[in-house]
Parts: structure tokens; sequence; C-alpha cells
């Protein structure tokens, strides 16, 4: 499968950079159609093998990498997806799948023999390193998403911020399981686009002081567990 990659920046920001952004990016960007008020919460099922490979690969830095996880919004358990982000250097791509609720909270449970009959290659993927690589689920990741966009370069432009950690309980299908915060950062600023990032969005995401980082969700979370 040929994979299609997209340009991505990350930067740590606080509360006054996420509240100058948000005005400038309503200025000039379209807000998500499918945010209600502007924002939804994601949760999102990490997983990873019992010697941390992609915990470990991001910490140091390889170059290409990938990890998998499941994910659905705003405790709507009727459109969950599994997903595997692949990153090369500043690349990054996407593949989904979906899964139902029954087949989401199999995997959970480790009832995986389905998977290899399941006729999507993605499930199918997850399956042989579940049992090759000892892939497995690992931690839940909770977070608010205020998203924005722009047609031309197809730019998406998002701020995430409150951001949560489910320790080791992995029943992310279990909306009100305890979470708890995953340290002090305030808001993550994440912009992605296709061939080229249009020079007002260039500008409208420019902060003093601030520069690209390589900030990951699942790595923070997991320094609780």
């Amino acid at each position: 499968m040929i994979l299609n990659f997209r340009h991505e920046w990350k930067h740590e920001i606080n509360y006054c950079d996420m509240l100058i952004l948000r005005q400038r990016l309503d200025a000039v960007m379209k807000r998500d159609s499918h945010a209600s008020g502007g924002r939804y919460l994601i949760r999102s099922l990490y997983f990873d093998n019992i010697y941390d490979k992609a915990l470990k690969e991001k910490l140091d830095g390889v170059n290409f990498r990938e990890k998998f996880r499941i994910r659905y919004y705003n405790g709507d358990k009727s459109f969950i997806t599994l997903e595997k982000k692949s990153k090369l250097n500043s690349l990054t791509s996407k593949e989904q799948a979906h899964l139902s609720e029954e087949e989401a909270r199999k995997i959970v449970s480790g009832d995986i023999e389905w998977m290899k009959d399941s006729g999507r290659p993605l499930v199918q993927e997850l399956y042989s390193k579940m049992l090759s690589e000892g892939i497995r689920p690992m931690t839940i990741v909770d977070y608010t998403r205020e998203p924005f966009v722009y047609a031309p370069g197809n730019v998406r432009v998002t701020l995430d911020y409150n951001i949560r950690t489910g320790l080791k309980y992995t029943n992310f299908l279990d909306w009100d399981c305890p979470t708890v915060s995953a340290g002090d950062q305030c808001c993550i600023l994440e912009v992605k686009w296709d061939e080229y990032l249009p020079d007002i969005i260039r500008d409208a995401v420019q902060l003093p002081g601030r520069r690209v980082t390589s900030f990951s969700k699942y790595a923070v979370c997991r320094t609780y567990g």
C-alpha cells in the first residue's frame, strides 16, 4: 500500500497563546463542521508491545515509526475507528478502518481470532502484529480538540488541551472510567497540510519564541504508567 504523507508541525503553547490563536484562526479559517460547539472530546486507546517499542522509538527519534490506536469522539460508540499513524521525519500518514463497538470490545479483551477473517487489511495487520510482535492495548489518552480547516492546501489546524490518561486501565469503552491529568502542559498546536501551507495560515500560527516540537500525547501519558 502506498502511504499518502502530509506535513505536520506541533508546538507546545500556553493558555495566552491559545486565546490569541483561537481569535486569529476564527478570522481566517472555518471551524470543522463535525465539531459541536467548535470542539469535541477525543478518547484513544494506544497499543504497544511488552518492550514499549512504540514509546522507545518515539523517545529515541527513530525516523520511520508507526503506532496503532482505536478512537472515538464525544462518547459516541457508533463510530469507532482503528488507526495506524506512520511518521517519516516531519511527514505523517494515517490509515483507518471502522470497528463496531463489539469488535472494539473484543480487541480490548484479547478475543482477536475473528480479526484475521475481517476482510479489512488494517484490522488484519493489527491482528498479525498482535501475534508476531506482542502488540496489545496499553493506555487510554483523552483530550479536548478545537479543529479548524482551510481548503487551499487541505490545511487542518487543531488546538488540543486537557490531556488526561487512564494509566493502566484499558477499557476505553467505559466513558466514565477514571483518568488523571497528564502533567501541566496547557495546549498543543498542530498544523497539517498537503503540498503547500498558504501564507495566510503560516502567518496566523506564528508565535514568538515557539518552535516546532515532537510532542507525543501517548508518550506524555505513558509517563504515568
